[in-house]
């Protein structure tokens, strides 16, 4: 976790967000031990801002990556997500948009939320989007 937590700090600098300025980065583990990371890339069409979750999961895609997996413990089939923001008093979410995106990839992540001192709290995919939409709901249509 903490070379995540390390990738995810960097990452965050690495943002364009002259509008919002909130910085975001994340950081993602695949099941070959890879670190893909992303960060927010803001637009003056607000819509089109792209939050660093997205474009981390987008970067690990377009890198061949589906699957990916936990160091924290042996659990398979977990994703290690980690963001961080500026804030410095809580722990910040990913929007709705993301925890969608996410969902797409498996349903049961463990995600770390980071501060930028680098301390991090540990939650779950399904704690952040209960009932969630899932591409199991299409398998029989």
């Amino acid at each position: 976790v903490a070379e995540l937590v390390a990738k995810c700090l960097q990452a965050r600098e690495m943002v364009y967000c002259p509008y919002s300025k909130f910085p975001v980065g994340a950081a993602i583990l695949t099941t070959g031990g890879a670190i893909v990371t992303g960060c927010n890339v803001e637009n003056a069409s607000y819509g089109l801002t792209v939050c660093a979750e997205r474009t981390a999961i987008q970067r690990a895609v377009t890198e061949g990556y589906r699957r990916f997996t936990a160091t924290v413990r042996e659990i398979k089939n977990i994703f290690v997500h980690l963001i961080n923001s500026d804030v410095k008093d809580s722990f910040v979410g990913p929007c709705g948009a993301c925890r969608q995106v996410l969902m797409e990839f498996g349903t049961e992540w463990d995600v770390y939320l980071t501060k930028p001192d680098g301390s991090y709290k540990k939650t779950s995919l399904r704690d952040l989007l209960p009932l969630a939409f899932t591409p199991a709901h299409l398998e029989n249509n």
